[in-house]
């Protein structure tokens, strides 16, 4: 087959025919807004045809610079820290926190391991010694955990926290201690003999079995020791811990256990101790003093009696307290077991790690299925590994999501007619989106944006179901170009007719999310810079790259090759014949004719002193006969929109030489133009649609006074797994949490004593603040170091009283005494610091039970070196540490009378444990008025804050709805502003903004009926709803603004042209949101996958019913109006004649009109008209490098100019 000459080369002997007059005349305002953007569509015009005609060099560039950024991703770095990624940028806690890494470092004292244990049987009682022995089993078998790493066993003894290791003179008693020294676990074990089995030191004596917890009885290894080393200090100390006869002394839960010591209560007796009795009001560690464990922080679910004696519990809970990863390396560094193995604070996290991980499997699989108790085992690491698995990206559902996203393209861009067909396209389209979302994370990285959970589990999933929505709409457009363009204007006349659409919705977008980034929380603020910065990459590669794929697919239908499979040629082939613009005289259409589709001669006129437009087109009605039309021959009047005025019935050309099914005819638009319009624009429709949005505004109204507050870590944990159900178990029993009030450098505490008081009084009465029990000391270390004074002050009376402490001496006294002795001579005085006349005169504490300034930073060096189990009960951690000082009683120097001052405090803080925090209500009461004790205190001069995980993690509640709020009402001024800029046409913006405040509203109402809390993800969510929403708005919106006609007729139009890209786009959302729904996290399921595909329904709903309906009755008007003969500026056109057409340019228009001239098809049977050249058929024109008429013009009102003529 001969290649057909190009198109616009005409035969020779071609003259064109007489032009008479032209009946109709279009006449349109001349205002700035349609100029305006008719401007800007000019540039978009003239960026296509530049991509068209280098499409090839754009495409290669293109997808070279997107694949170089995509690289970017090798250097991302994900972040799973959870005060990194939840702790507000900026805001006081931030501050706070970071005054607390800065003067104690970054680390907690110590790491917890927690066994909670509840019935199988629902509201089963626990307080028995069955219940208790496998309690006792499943803790044994944890702390029995050994890992080897590095060559080396590690044990529970090793890696443990102690707290309060004293300092022993005597070498051998220092070493024993070392070993004996028990860890700190805080279990109900413990008010029994088998609390001692969890404990694993061992020492060893001549002449004595090993000394373990199980057989150690402190008062009695004394009284054995005593003669052989001076022990007098140590014994001292242990009175004052009160460690008595330490775990030999409490009844046994078995007493036929054979290893029950004879100091056991119910050895003789052998009868099982009353297990509710002993656990009412907590137990003791070995110090009966300083290691008290409260009842709360055993039982949990408990019942009490009319005189509230405890009756039983439902839940038993053990906590196990490690070191930090710092603190085991500064234990072992320099030690002989780990000199050879180049021992690191790495190595030190990986044993913990491995530690806690083998910790939490032995723990769960320890007592037997059948068994009628349950474990549950948790630790920091088990944490840590959940946020890391929910930060992975699950690579099948990746390539899952964008398989079906590609399936889903190319099935609904295939066609039956392969000349129309652009399967090719949307396979090409997703695979681009796809690059550029991989690029835009790749730039994210690049610019030192931290990857999250939010970001690898949900954004590639959402940024394609966005990006592929503008891909849809760039390829119905292309298909529906108006008859007769230039095939090298083709990608200009799309870019030009969809541009507008795709800038103001990418711009909303990026918007969107940038606004969405006002949300403090650091892990939504990385997604939402990164959502928007993935949607200006999807954008860039839908404007400059895309464009370049159609252009090429545009040559492949025209070289009549196969879709997708572009090797074969198309076995589809019509005749198109052209015409050449001639008169018909009297002849009639030529039989065969079916169907005259034409942009033929029309004429466009400005006039200097006018300030209209004036279009002159032919007579289509007279060409065409309309088929039967539900909307009435309105929708093929001549002159539709400012788009497309010059044709306005492509794509109803009919094939005659290749007929297609009719099933195959069917489609979107033709569904919206002949189903959906007419029955949406009918009045009682539209009032049906009124009520029904309505009800639902205010049925969302309701549902939105049903959002709670909150995030749980149950929400986000997959249900169903052991973690699941132990931060169930933890929430429902023991709802405890540790916290602390720090009180910080600025001010003097010495002489704020008072002060200090008050603020703890104060923060004790709190609601949420757990009280001591009356037996207990306070819990704070200005009380712990008071009593301490008292203590040693009693001492010094007692021994001045019976002379063995006298002015010159102090050794026959007491410990205790001499060290009163030693401060109360201190003057605080540099050049005079001893004064032995004070020993008389002054007290440690004075009668309203506060130390004397002057002595108090003497005496916190004297008690921190003196009383560490006091200290580390206090829980301190003083900044700076006061210096050490070793007390020798038997110093003759005189030296040791020299105590070294504290550095005044920058950082103390008072311990407490806040309860029956289970909403988030209550921790924002507890926040509340932790923050107004501590307002109070700043008023009296002391500078305090609360520092724990309630203030970390949700003092974002007090003020997340005034920021969604905030961030809400910009953005929908910034849409309002973006619109009106674009549209130029702020009542059109309006009702866009109207139209998304409603989404948004019915969306957080729908959440309410969910069951969905509100917290900084939802915000996020709620945030981009509104420029998501442009998405399914905007286009209609712009549809019916460029539309002539009456409102319904616009309406109409508007659906017609949109309705089936916005139904792909909204479909291709979903298809990426439904892997989503595949995710192990209910997390993702509930607040992305559930949340994101009630906004699409919405947008969807809103976009193609409520918005069509409120333009048909409120819309703007149009910008072009339409004018008939009875414009007295438009000459009267003579009547056609009978039996003939006739078309062509009146010879008495004025001069000053605009001439534009433009082939004609007719799809025909032969034979031929006479002066046709027949070649064969394509549904595009010819590609050709040859110059166009030079008479050609645009077909919309815009200024642009004509594409270079090369290829």
């Amino acid at each position: 087959m001969a290649r057909p000459p190009p198109l616009g080369e005409l035969p020779p002997g071609y003259t064109p025919p007489v032009q008479p007059a032209a009946p109709q005349i279009l006449v349109g305002s001349l205002k700035a807004p349609l100029w305006l953007r008719a401007y800007f569509q000019s540039l978009l015009f003239s960026l296509g045809c530049g991509i068209q005609r280098h499409c090839g060099k754009v495409l290669f560039l293109g997808l070279l610079a997107f694949g170089a950024l995509a690289l970017g991703l090798r250097v991302a770095i994900i972040e799973t820290d959870l005060e990194q990624l939840w702790v507000e940028v900026g805001s006081r806690v931030s501050q706070e926190l970071h005054y607390t890494k800065e003067k104690l470092g970054e680390e907690a004292a110590y790491t917890s391991q927690m066994l909670i244990q509840t019935p199988r049987q629902e509201g089963e009682n626990v307080l028995t010694p069955e219940a208790l022995g496998l309690h006792l089993q499943a803790a044994l078998t944890a702390s029995k955990v050994q890992v080897s790493l590095y060559g080396k066993s590690w044990d529970l003894n090793k890696i443990c926290y102690k707290s309060g290791v004293p300092l022993i003179e005597n070498g051998m008693i220092e070493r024993m201690i070392e070993k004996l020294f028990p860890c700190v676990i805080l279990t109900p074990l413990d008010c029994f003999w088998e609390g001692a089995k969890l404990q694993g030191g061992s020492a060893y004596l001549p002449g004595r079995p090993d000394i373990q917890w199980t057989n150690l009885d402190p008062e009695q290894l004394l009284e054995e020791l005593g003669p052989f080393a001076s022990l007098e200090g140590f014994r001292e100390l242990l009175d004052k811990a009160q460690v008595g006869q330490a775990y030999v002394g409490r009844p046994c839960l078995h007493p036929d256990d054979l290893h029950c010591p004879p100091s056991a209560p119910n050895h003789h007796s052998r009868q099982p101790p009353n297990v509710a009795q002993e656990l009412s009001g907590g137990c003791h560690g070995f110090s009966h003093k300083f290691m008290h464990w409260q009842e709360e922080l055993l039982l949990g679910g408990t019942a009490r009696g009319s005189q509230g004696q405890l009756l039983r519990a439902e839940a038993l809970q053990s906590t196990f307290l490690l070191m930090s990863p710092r603190q085991l390396y500064e234990h072992f560094r320099g030690d002989y077991q780990t000199h050879d193995i180049g021992w690191s604070e790495e190595q030190a996290g990986t044993v913990l790690q491995a530690w806690q991980r083998r910790f939490v499997q032995l723990a769960q699989e320890a007592l037997p299925g059948n068994a009628s108790q349950q474990i549950h085992a948790f630790s920091s690491t088990t944490l840590d590994d959940i946020l890391h698995a929910f930060s992975e990206v699950s690579a099948a559902r990746v390539v899952g999501g964008y398989l079906l996203m590609l399936a889903y393209a190319c099935v609904t861009m295939l066609r039956w007619d392969c000349a129309r067909s652009q399967g090719a396209v949307g396979l090409a389209g997703v695979l681009l989106v796809a690059l550029a979302v991989a690029s835009g994370l790749g730039l994210c990285a690049l610019l030192g944006i931290a990857f999250n959970a939010a970001t690898t589990q949900v954004l590639p999933f959402l940024a394609l179901g966005i990006g592929v929505d503008d891909i849809f709409l760039l390829a119905h457009a292309f298909t529906e170009a108006p008859p007769g363009t230039p095939l090298q204007e083709r990608t200009g006349e799309c870019l030009q007719r969809t541009g507008t659409s795709v800038t103001l919705t990418s711009v909303n977008n990026m918007v969107a999310f940038f606004m969405a980034a006002l949300v403090p929380i650091p892990a939504l603020r990385a997604f939402s810079l990164q959502a928007a910065i993935v949607v200006g990459c999807n954008f860039a590669a839908v404007m400059l790259v895309f464009p370049a794929v159609l252009s090429l697919d545009l040559h492949r239908r025209h070289c009549q090759r196969l879709d997708v499979l572009c090797c074969f040629s198309s076995p589809c082939s019509a005749r198109v014949i052209q015409i050449l613009p001639q008169e018909l005289e009297d002849r009639t259409v030529p039989v065969g004719i079916a169907h005259l589709t034409a942009t033929v001669q029309a004429f466009a006129h400005c006039e200097a002193n006018s300030q209209h437009v004036v279009t002159i087109l032919p007579p289509q009605a007279h060409l065409v006969p309309p088929p039967s039309d539900p909307l009435g021959s309105e929708l093929f009047s001549p002159g539709g929109s400012t788009r497309d005025l010059l044709g306005q019935e492509e794509g109803t050309r009919q094939k005659a030489a290749c007929k297609s099914l009719p099933c195959a005819r069917w489609n979107l638009a033709h569904f919206a133009r002949y189903h959906f319009a007419p029955l949406l624009l009918q009045s009682h429709t539209k009032a049906m649609v009124l009520v029904l949005f309505g009800a639902l505004l205010g049925l969302s109204l309701y549902g939105a006074t049903l959002v709670q507050d909150g995030l749980a870590l149950t929400d986000v944990v997959p249900r169903g797994t052991k973690e699941h159900a132990f931060l169930s178990a933890q929430l429902r029993y023991f709802s405890l949490y540790e916290v602390a009030l720090v009180t910080q450098g600025g001010f003097d505490y010495a002489h704020s004593q008072r002060a200090l008081f008050d603020l703890h009084q104060r923060f004790s009465s709190l609601k949420a603040v757990l009280p001591p029990p009356a037996t207990q000391a306070p819990r704070t270390w200005l009380h712990y170091y008071r009593n301490w004074l008292q203590g040693i002050q009693a001492a010094f009376d007692q021994d001045w009283a019976s002379g063995r402490i006298t002015r010159h001496s102090y050794r026959n006294g007491s410990e205790d005494g001499a060290l009163a002795y030693k401060l109360l001579i201190q003057t605080g005085d540099v050049q005079e610091p001893l004064d032995f006349s004070q020993l008389t005169t002054r007290k440690l504490v004075d009668k309203e039970g506060l130390i004397p300034p002057e002595l108090f930073y003497l005496g916190l060096t004297v008690w921190v070196s003196s009383d560490p189990l006091g200290l580390a009960a206090s829980q301190a951690n003083f900044y700076p540490p006061p210096p050490e000082w070793l007390h020798d009683k038997y110093d003759t120097t005189g030296e040791n009378l020299r105590i070294p001052a504290a550095q005044p405090l920058e950082f103390a803080q008072f311990p407490f444990l806040l309860h029956g925090l289970q909403k988030t209500a209550d921790f924002v009461e507890a926040i509340k008025g932790a923050r107004a004790a501590c307002a109070e205190a700043g008023r009296a001069g002391v500078r305090a804050y609360p520092s724990g995980s309630p203030f970390l993690f949700w003092e974002q509640y007090l003020g997340l709805r005034h920021c969604f709020l905030l961030a809400v009402c910009i953005l929908l001024v910034c849409t309002f502003l973006v619109c009106a800029l674009l549209l130029l046409n702020p009542w059109t913006a309006g009702l866009i903004v109207l139209v998304l405040a409603m989404m948004t509203v019915e969306l957080f109402g729908i959440m309410g009926f969910l069951g969905i809390k509100l917290s900084a993800i939802p915000v996020v969510i709620l945030v981009a709803s509104v420029g998501i929403g442009v998405e399914f708005t905007v286009h209609v919106a712009l549809g019916f603004l460029t539309t002539q006609g009456s409102r319904n007729l616009r309406a109409a139009r508007a659906l017609e042209h949109t309705f089936a890209p916005v139904t792909d786009g909204a479909v291709s959302t979903l298809l990426g949101l439904l892997m989503l729904a595949g995710s192990n996290f209910d997390f993702i399921i509930r607040y992305f996958f559930v949340v994101l595909t009630v906004l699409t329904l919405l947008g969807l709903l809103h976009g193609l019913v409520l918005l069509p309906v409120l333009l048909s009755i409120l819309g703007p008007p149009p910008e072009v109006v339409q004018l008939y003969k009875e414009s007295p500026e438009v000459l009267s056109p003579p009547a056609p004649r009978v039996g003939g057409l006739r078309w062509g340019m009146s010879p008495t228009l004025p001069q000053s009109f605009a001439r534009v001239t433009t082939s004609m098809t007719v799809a025909l049977h032969p034979p031929p008209l006479p002066g046709a050249y027949i070649h064969p058929a394509s549904d595009e024109p010819t590609w050709s490098p040859a110059a166009i008429p030079a008479a050609s013009s645009s077909s919309n009102l815009s200024s642009r100019g004509l594409c270079p003529t090369t290829g």
